[in-house]
């Protein structure tokens, strides 16, 4: 559905009326008036409202009709089309939910696509409208930069959320408190890997946004493209990090589950034999009938016991020694 709609003339917002008509005026005014369109989750039929009046590219609307697309940035003609994904921070659970914003800028309007309820846009609408001065100098192109500094911005806050979990992990791991769950670890993991998948693909045409070759005609805006790129590529170094610091910690988990088994298997071999070594005895001495020692002599039977208790007392010092025990 369509959220919001407004023209932006000279920074400031107009309501919006029949869509041709405002888009012929404000092509028809500054070159940097545009129109905005805002829709969640949009309905075929929906959408084919806004194409019919802007004229999209149909890879892009095939695109933003259908949803679930890899993160990009490309041109269409005289149209840039993005396709972000969008994430939010479950304290509760330490989850990572995901969400798509899809933005088409092109001659004089932006459309904006959101599915899901991750990252709403209202608030960017809002500070850019707080802001008339460089809403007409930056045009329909400051409202790209806007949603990417916007969606950069909760990756970095969700940077620091994540490394606070692998701090907590590899101290549970590697401290004297109970140790992590494997569980634990690879979940932690598989929320990494969203995460990296959200922001590795977006740096290199976030880059191209910020280059001279791209689409942006704005030296000013290109450098505000090129700071939100610096902290897209740092967040991805540090999500790259995360990643490979998880397997390291998940497999030093694995080899402590491991030493641990082993000290147990030692401990029960310990064990074991100190049992054998008695069973041994009595076994021998059980199948004697003719010629047991109590029978000629009466300190046979507790000499017997005594060999036993001896021997297991040599075995358990040992063990203690060696540390098996």
């Amino acid at each position: 559905m369509i959220v919001d709609r407004a023209v932006y003339r000279e920074g400031l917002r107009h309501e919006c009326g029949d869509l041709s008509d405002d888009l012929a005026s404000v092509r028809a005014g500054d070159p940097h008036d545009f129109l905005w369109i805002g829709l969640k989750d949009p309905t075929d039929a929906e959408f084919a409202v806004v194409n019919d009046e802007l004229g999209l590219h149909p890879l892009a609307v095939e695109d933003a009709v259908s949803g679930r697309q890899r993160v990009k940035i490309e041109r269409y003609g005289s149209t840039v089309f993005a396709a972000v994904k969008t994430l939010a921070y479950i304290e509760a659970t330490s989850d990572i939910e995901t969400g798509e914003i899809m933005v088409f800028v092109g001659d004089r309007f932006v459309v904006t696509v959101r599915r899901g309820d991750v990252a709403p846009l209202a608030p960017v609408r809002r500070l850019l409208e707080a802001d008339p001065q460089h809403l007409a100098a930056d045009g329909a192109a400051g409202v790209l930069h806007a949603v990417l500094d916007a969606v950069v911005d909760t990756y970095v806050e969700i940077d620091r959320e994540v490394a606070a979990d692998l701090d907590d992990i590899e101290e549970a791991v590697f401290g004297s408190n109970d140790p992590a769950h494997s569980g634990a670890i690879y979940r932690l993991k598989r929320e990494v890997l969203e995460f990296r998948r959200a922001a590795a693909p977006l740096t290199h045409p976030v880059s191209w946004l910020a280059s001279e070759e791209g689409p942006i005609g704005s030296a000013e805006l290109r450098l505000r493209f090129r700071d939100v790129s610096d902290h897209l590529i740092r967040v991805a170094d540090h999500v790259e990090t995360y990643d490979r610091l998880l397997a390291d910690i998940f497999n030093a988990h694995l080899a402590q589950i491991s030493i641990q088994q082993n000290n147990d298997m030692r401990k029960i071999s310990a064990w074991v034999a100190m049992a054998a070594v008695p069973t041994m005895v009595a076994g021998i001495y059980g199948m004697n009938f003719d010629h047991m020692p109590e029978l000629h002599w009466t300190l046979g039977y507790p000499l017997v016991l005594g060999l036993m208790a001896v021997a297991c007392l040599l075995l358990y010092r040992a063990f203690r020694r060696s540390g098996w025990l």
